[in-house]
């Protein structure tokens, strides 16, 4: 029996000792200083206030010592002051707990606005976590903008940085600084037979999971439930997550402890009601997030059930070639109407039972009572992703969450399988033995050998006598059976078909001096005149046959009865010479 332990949550989730937070109030550039220093396009920047929500965390270095880097939401409220907002608070909150476990802070300010009455806010709060605080002096990108430098030094702050973050002015100064001020952090060493130590190797690879949907569906619930702490934003507001955050998990089972990487993403709506450059962006970092991830886990609303938007979402995974998990969230709204429509069907049961009538199959469909039934039908909609398992969850009740943490394990494992070779060409010779290759009339598909190629995703290269009459329905049939044998799911199946080349000799075996292989046979072809010649060719060289014998035709002499008459008396003459020398008597005279 599987137990599963979930880390206590922590004031950030950093698997790299030293954290230097970015903070400040709205748009003075926090997020390009951001992707300046990680040189990654990671948070989205805009001219619009307020873009920037969750802690985006980046594991970065700094001359080799890797450290990690946070970004944090502007911080628009006063001491004590309060709003109805949500988003609002919640960012607040969030920059909070980044200043509480940061060993050295970046105070980034506007030089063209000068010294705001938020920076001063911003400046006490600060001065009060008792952290070095490095004043980022943003958008000094000429030198008419340096005689306002000196007004902020009434922040209160020593360090104060000039920078320019668009051009990358003034960076390594600021960072280096920042840097000396965390931990020096020691590499972890193990100690191996001989008693000498070794640098410590992770053993696994951090496994990425990206939780993809419509807006609004309850990602970001299931990542606050999976890890319980409030790590990313949550409200009723649909496109609340705008950025795609990354959020370290780790899960103890059987006392084996796996690493995790959950990315919560933002919600995609339809391209036509994309309205805002903002949206647009958030919906390229949740295709990036898509494309970087080893596992998707696609979740669907309950209550609006598959729509077409959800397939198009589910198209993209495809396209990337990405294991998947489908999740139907939200289900505690739905367990009630399940529970009276399986008492409903219980009792009309009991009904027919009673009166001695049965039901005939297919008059009425029945309605759909358990979560077997439910998980057929959303199979059945999706059809393209019928490998994927289905689960269904509720991220408010934590129903059903922990089987999300075994598919996803169970799906990773199937993702890491490796099929001997041996085991999978028996499995495909009893596959086509059930079901024949097709032809094509004159010839029948011929499967030599099958070898696993890659894991992710899994493909399988199958070499075949022709690849063309490898078709598209054989294919599928072959990677069901496949599925059946050797399991596979949630992981797409991809068989590749290869013409097996011509047997050729090896060139270590090749005398010096020899002309090369495809020439030798050639040229025996040439003198047997056993080489096969295309249709083409063998209807010009008729002709070419033709015309040589009608030119032989028109060289020769024409014959005349005199010509005829004196090759009859010279066979003649031919004949009894023979026959005299035969009897040694004298020849006779010609006539």
């Amino acid at each position: 029996m599987n137990f599963l332990c979930y880390e206590p949550p922590r004031s950030h989730d950093s698997r790299v000792p030293g954290i230097i937070a970015i903070v400040g109030r709205p748009n003075v550039g926090k997020s390009a200083l951001f992707n300046c220093i990680v040189r990654k396009r990671v948070a989205i920047v805009h001219d619009e206030a307020g873009v920037t929500r969750d802690r985006i965390s980046v594991e970065t270095e700094w001359l080799g010592q890797p450290y990690t880097l946070i970004d944090t939401g502007g911080i628009g409220l006063d001491h004590g002051e309060k709003t109805q907002d949500i988003i609002i608070r919640a960012t607040v909150d969030q920059v909070d707990v980044a200043i509480e476990a940061a060993e050295a802070i970046i105070f980034v300010v506007n030089v063209q606005d000068g010294v705001m009455p938020l920076d001063r806010e911003v400046a006490a709060r600060l001065r009060d976590t008792g952290r070095p605080v490095f004043v980022a002096i943003n958008k000094v990108d000429h030198y008419k903008a340096e005689p306002g430098i000196d007004a902020f030094a009434d922040l209160g702050f020593d360090a104060i940085f000039p920078i320019s973050a668009i051009h990358a002015r003034g960076i390594d100064l600021l960072v280096g600084a920042a840097f000396k001020e965390l931990p020096t952090a020691e590499s972890p060493a193990e100690t191996d037979e001989d008693g000498e130590e070794t640098d410590t190797v992770e053993a696994e690879k951090i496994l990425k999971i990206s939780i993809v949907g419509r807006p609004n569906v309850g990602k970001s619930s299931i990542i606050n439930a999976l890890t319980d702490s409030d790590r990313v934003i949550v409200s009723d507001i649909p496109g609340t997550t705008r950025d795609a955050v990354d959020v370290p998990f780790e899960v103890e089972t059987d006392g084996v402890r796996q690493s995790y990487l959950l990315i919560d993403t933002a919600g995609v709506r339809k391209k036509r009601r994309v309205d805002s450059s903002v949206e647009f962006f958030s919906v390229k970092r949740t295709e990036s997030a898509i494309a970087r991830s080893d596992i998707v886990v696609l979740v669907i609303d309950a209550e609006d059930g598959i729509t077409m938007q959800d397939k198009k979402i589910a198209d993209k995974i495809t396209e990337e070639k990405k294991a998947c998990i489908l999740v139907v969230n939200k289900w505690d709204l739905m367990a009630e109407e399940v529970v009276e429509a399986r008492k409903e069907q219980t009792r009309e049961r009991k009904l027919e039972t009673k009166e001695g009538k049965r039901r005939r199959e297919g008059e009425v469909e029945a309605p759909m009572t358990t979560l077997v039934q439910f998980g057929q039908w959303v199979q059945e909609k999706m059809f393209f992703l019928y490998y994927a398992p289905v689960i269904f969850t509720s991220a408010k009740s934590g129903f059903h969450l922990d089987r999300l943490l075994e598919s996803i394990r169970y799906v990773s494992a199937q993702l890491r399988q490796r099929v001997p070779t041996s085991l999978l060409n028996r499995a495909i010779r009893d596959t086509i033995a059930r079901h024949p290759a097709p032809t094509d009339g004159n010839s029948q598909l011929k499967f030599f050998y099958a070898t696993q190629t890659d894991n992710a995703p899994l493909t399988i290269l199958m070499f075949v006598n022709r690849k063309d009459l490898f078709t598209p329905v054989y294919e599928k049939y072959l990677a069901k059976s496949l599925r059946k044998s050797f399991g596979f799911e949630g992981c797409p199946l991809f068989i590749v078909a290869k013409a097996r080349p011509k047997k050729v000799e090896s060139i270590r075996s090749r005398r010096p001096g020899t002309a090369k292989p495809e020439r030798q046979s050639r040229r025996r072809s040439q003198r047997t005149g056993t080489q096969k010649r295309s249709p083409f060719a063998e209807q010009l060289l008729r002709r070419r046959h033709r015309s040589a014998a009608a030119a032989r035709k028109k060289e020769e002499p024409r014959r005349t009865v005199g010509h005829h008459r004196f090759a009859l008396l010279f066979r003649d003459f031919l004949r009894r010479l023979r026959t005299s020398y035969a009897s040694r008597k004298p020849p006779l005279p010609l006539p």
